[in-house]
């Protein structure tokens, strides 16, 4: 007797045994099923084969069902998500279905584009079935004899014979007359033909030729090169010589915004190419569709976000990380996995190069690349032969006073650009109109309910809004405190950039790009093609503008409100506000039109601002790098961190003060902190509570949390969440 060892999209760590029936004795590891749970058909992933059970024979139950037709988890996916599960200690059975498309988990899976459904008659059926039509209905004798041939037949075709063939083939399938399969009608490649590689200068070649020697092999490449450098025309080439060794492509990005403008390129320089992109913008249907075409190899260039990481690809090889410093590759809920690191391990597993690129390095990929874990790519040269790196220049706010955001040299650089015809970005990462409202009678500010943090205002019918947890109020006509009628905004956010701009240059076409203006899908795309058309004058946006994009037009980069970064508690805050800050200044001046980037500072003796002025990274990164040597924080040790939160504070502290006591009894060689309330307190209604845990050997650290880990399980009560954090990246 065999049994099946099937996962399940459950917070439990273990997996579960399943009867299997004579007719499922090769039942394939990877495949999906359908099992009975409870009272529930439940979708399930067979991760291992046993002869033998610990379950009595009355606990035992079957599988239902296994689906022939999708995919399987290969065995290199299964041990990456094991892999996953283990080291950021999340249930196995979840870590693999937060891995797959959301729509594996239905139990009538969609039909994926670009297939079609066929039928066929079962061994069960033939004789069986046509004694069983009354030949008074011609419609189900017409659609039996379109079956009898050999060969499996087109449901489009099916329904050309009766319009309910549809309801007559799900009758036979529950009778196990026919059987359906999905083939595809239509490949994927949009194009024809090969498009010529452009001229690569001295640098980007040797990068090229330094990968693809390495196709075949692991081995961890960091492309250091300033923006502009052609970092992507890098990434293009390698592509090229993956693609010519019969093999496929992942290239991971850190933003949704990113994926339009990266996918265009790729769709140009390879149209004859199957090419397939995976991200949360995306239906569940062509999500499913996107990684049913990379599983089944057909799909040979994935282009996604942090959770194409995981894609199924079996003739992967190579991996690439666009901007693999930006914190949007850690997963900050559920399985709190870093893609950027998976990729690592999952290139060194699959034996293929990884490509990671920035022109601010994470200090952790800076460090591998000094101790020669990583080979570092360098390139110094922009990429246009006529573009040179912007002029990077200080305002000092303390002498040129801004008058709501805007000093008065900013908006004078900002109308030169006006009068060539050129283009003028102000960046300022903060959305809204402004942070807060203010009663200047007593000083109340309006805060969120359920969170312990400010409303944000913005403009229309309800323009308070809390960006954590979503909550929306009308603003009060007047204080609730004092009953004081003048309220005022107090700071700036992207809306009262736009307002000012407008004001001032009321002939200029004002353009603002943040989260609530492309909320809508394609809206950002019909954004950047106004940009490029030459459509705005003034662009005013967030981050999502800051990285990867090339806007030949775009001159001038103010900068507004960056001082934040400086007051932060949190010890990368200073290496996060650089890596914005250059990210940012990139965007000047990346064709033959001289660039330069105006930051508007209070501290402009900062040597973070100094750094910036110089466009030095790498110095910058040795000064935070002795900064946190001094202060035995990552790179040079390990971290992890116990999060708690639930509704009532008492239930969080706690829990928090048994984990400690928990801790302190396992003895093991890791220093475990007092608990301590987190940065934001409370967030839709839960408090928050969290305990740092660190050690000089990842080993060690991994040890101890397998067992802290299993004790909190056995501790864990309905009304209090925790989770654990490995290598946290916001503490």
């Amino acid at each position: 007797m065999k049994f099946a060892q099937v996962a399940l999209d459950l917070p439990l760590a273990t997996v579960f045994d399943y009867y299997l029936a004579p007719e499922f004795q090769s039942v394939p590891l990877g495949c999906r099923v359908i099992v009975p749970f409870g009272a529930r058909k439940r979708v399930g992933i067979v991760v291992g084969l046993a002869n033998e059970t610990l379950l009595a024979a009355n606990q035992l139950k079957s599988i239902f069902e296994i689906d022939a037709r999708s995919p399987r988890l290969s065995p290199g996916d299964l041990a990456l998500l094991r892999f996953a599960a283990d080291y950021y200690h999340h249930p196995f059975g979840q870590t693999i279905f937060s891995a797959l498309p959301p729509a594996y988990k239905q139990l009538a899976l969609p039909v994926a584009r670009g297939l079609e459904r066929y039928y066929r008659l079962s061994p069960l059926g033939g004789d069986l079935a046509r004694n069983a039509i009354p030949k008074r209905a011609p419609a189900q004798q017409k659609l039996l004899a379109a079956l009898a041939h050999d060969e499996p037949v087109a449901l489009s075709m099916l329904r050309s014979i009766s319009p309910s063939a549809e309801r007559w083939l799900r009758e036979w399938m529950a009778r196990k007359w026919i059987e359906s399969i999905e083939v595809f009608a239509a490949p994927l490649p949009t194009g024809s033909g090969a498009v010529a590689l452009p001229a690569l200068n001295a640098e980007q070649h040797d990068a090229v030729q330094r990968v693809s020697a390495s196709l075949g092999k692991f081995q961890c490449f960091l492309l250091y090169g300033i923006t502009g450098s052609g970092k992507t025309e890098v990434y293009l080439h390698a592509v090229a010589q993956t693609l010519a060794c019969g093999k496929q492509a992942l290239i991971l990005v850190p933003e949704i915004s990113l994926t339009p403008q990266l996918e265009s390129r790729f769709r140009a320089r390879f149209p004859s190419v199957a090419q397939v992109s995976l991200h949360s913008a995306l239906s569940d249907s062509e999500r499913y569709a996107g990684w049913r075409s990379a599983a089944e190899g057909r799909a040979q260039i994935v282009l996604g976000t942090r959770l194409a990481v995981f894609t199924s690809m079996p003739q992967l090889g190579l991996i690439v990380v666009d901007e693999e410093h930006d914190p949007s590759f850690k997963q900050q809920e559920g399985l709190r996995y870093s893609a950027r690191d998976l990729a690592v391990y999952r290139a060194n597993a699959a034996k293929i190069p990884i490509l990671l690129g920035s022109a601010t390095p994470s200090l952790e990929s800076f460090t591998h690349a000094q101790r020669s874990h990583y080979r570092m790519l360098v390139l110094t040269k922009r990429a246009h032969v006529q573009a040179e790196l912007a002029n990077v220049k200080l305002i000092d706010t303390r002498v040129a006073k801004a008058n709501e955001g805007l000093t008065e040299p900013l908006k004078i650089a900002i109308a030169h650009r006006l009068d060539r015809g050129e283009q003028a970005l102000i960046f300022i990462n903060r959305r809204g109109y402004a942070p807060v409202i203010h009663c200047r009678a007593c000083g109340w500010m309006p805060g969120c309910p359920r969170c312990s943090t400010r409303l944000v205002f913005h403009l229309g019918i309800r323009p308070l809004r809390c960006h954590l947890c979503g909550h929306v109020e009308a603003a009060p006509g007047s204080c609730p405190q004092c009953g004081n009628v003048d309220l005022r905004p107090v700071g700036e956010g992207t809306q009262r950039i736009e307002s000012v701009l407008r004001r001032s240059f009321p002939d200029a076409r004002v353009l603002r790009l943040d989260r609530d203006s492309v909320s809508h899908k394609d809206a950002w795309q019909r954004h950047l093609a106004t940009i490029a058309g030459g459509e705005a004058d003034i662009l005013v946006g967030t981050q999502m503008l800051a990285k990867g994009h090339d806007f030949p037009q775009l001159t001038l980069v103010g900068m507004i409100n960056v001082d934040g970064g400086l007051y932060s508690t949190d010890f990368r805050a200073a290496e996060r506000t650089f890596a914005l800050v250059m990210q940012v200044a990139g965007r000047a001046g990346r064709a033959a039109h001289a660039g330069e980037v105006l930051i508007q500072t209070e501290f402009p003796d900062h040597p973070l601002f100094h750094a910036a002025v110089r466009q030095d990274y790498a110095g910058y990164a040795e000064t935070l790098l002795n900064e946190r040597r001094a202060a035995v924080f990552p790179p040079f040790i390990y971290q992890a961190l116990l999060r708690i939160e639930a509704v009532s504070a008492d239930a969080v502290i706690a829990f928090a003060k048994r984990a400690k006591h928990l801790a302190d009894r396992l003895q093991t060689p890791v220093t475990v902190y007092q608990p301590v309330e987190a940065n934001i307190r409370r967030i839709a209604g839960k408090t928050r509570y969290q305990i740092m845990v660190q050690s000089e050997s990842r080993s060690s650290l991994q040890n101890f949390l397998s067992s802290w880990s299993d004790k909190l399980g056995e501790q864990t009560k309905r009304r209090v969440r925790w989770s654990i954090d490995v290598d946290p990246i916001e503490v």
